[in-house]
């Protein structure tokens, strides 16, 4: 029997976000076309300052993008009132990279679970209000009687799991995962990485999980998407991305992973040398043609196709190919 594929739930077309630098302009996210299925989960990857957090708040609107489209079940969320997107934003949710600084230190851990449902409404009296707290407590594991500790009692795991419980609580299906792990311990990382994906499978959620631990995202992603100075250069289904990259940056991202067993450390290294380009008023071309040992004259002058090289797997360098 055929697979029943999957329904998209968000697309970007052509998005972009400028930040103004006085007279010229930052292209943080530069012309990105994603698509997530229903029930997903779409990786971004990176090194720092290529756009990967701004891309998750702008699809989120908590960025203004400069143009584009952000399709959220079809609907084109740019072009909602503030009041649209406030009940729009019920359905969509974030959990933040670092777990104290995105929670109120002055809050304890029941009041900030409760927060979002108080700003929206959800229950009309306090009882109703309170077991909710308490299932969405036990759902993301924190025990009962951390329900009136602050914040600074706990560590870093149970803060993250607070803000993994405020991220559920309005029973969203779309959530961005911002580098969720980056900041905690390597055993803690797996117990929370565990956590959303069971919640994936408990509740159909969709995640965008942006992180730049290429590990954390094999583990946890149906598709990734490389980033470059605001560009997507490459998007495959995981294992085929681990598998058979093609673009030169996503080689040497790839390559960079530490490899535990010394038996299997038989993998070139592709070193990435030269000058970051500046990511202000880029000038048309491959933005990745200065670091590029195998760069020519047809790199510059015209931004790279980004186009499909294999079922799924999509670049942007017009020699993939050639350099496998």
């Amino acid at each position: 029997m055929a697979e029943t594929k999957k329904a998209p739930l968000l697309e970007t077309k052509e998005l972009k976000k400028y930040f103004k630098v006085k007279k010229s302009f930052l292209h943080a996210v530069d012309n990105i076309n994603l698509t997530i299925d229903e029930g997903n989960t779409l990786g971004v990857v990176g090194e720092s300052g290529c756009g990967k957090s701004t891309l998750g708040r702008t699809i989120l609107r908590l960025l203004e993008p400069t143009s584009g489209q952000v399709l959220f079940g079809g609907e084109d969320i740019t072009k909602l009132s503030k009041q649209q997107m406030k009940q729009k934003r019920r359905e969509m949710q974030i959990i933040f990279q670092d777990p104290y600084a995105s929670i109120n230190p002055r809050m304890s851990v029941s009041s900030i679970i409760a927060e979002p449902m108080i700003v929206n409404k959800m229950y009309a009296s306090k009882q109703e209000l309170h077991k909710r707290v308490r299932e969405l407590m036990d759902t993301v594991g924190l025990a009962p009687r951390l329900a009136n500790a602050y914040p600074h009692e706990l560590d870093g795991g149970r803060r993250q799991r607070i803000g993994v419980a405020r991220a559920l609580a309005l029973n969203p299906k779309f959530i961005v995962c911002d580098e969720p792990v980056s900041a905690l311990d390597v055993s803690i990382q797996a117990q929370i990485l565990n956590l959303l994906m069971d919640l994936q499978d408990q509740f159909g959620l969709t995640y965008l999980f942006i992180t730049h631990d290429l590990s954390v995202v094999k583990h946890i992603s149906d598709d990734i998407a490389v980033l470059y100075l605001g560009q997507c250069i490459e998007k495959a289904p995981s294992r085929e991305l681990f598998r058979n990259p093609m673009h030169p940056y996503t080689k040497a991202l790839l390559s960079a992973i530490p490899e535990p067993d010394l038996s299997m450390r038989t993998k070139k290294a592709h070193v990435i040398r030269g000058e970051v380009t500046s990511p202000i008023d880029p000038k048309p071309g491959c933005r990745f043609a200065a670091r590029c040992e195998f760069a020519c004259d047809a790199c510059s002058g015209q931004d790279p196709e980004f186009r499909q090289v294999a079922e799924g797997h999509f670049v942007a360098c017009p020699f993939a190919e050639k350099l496998q």
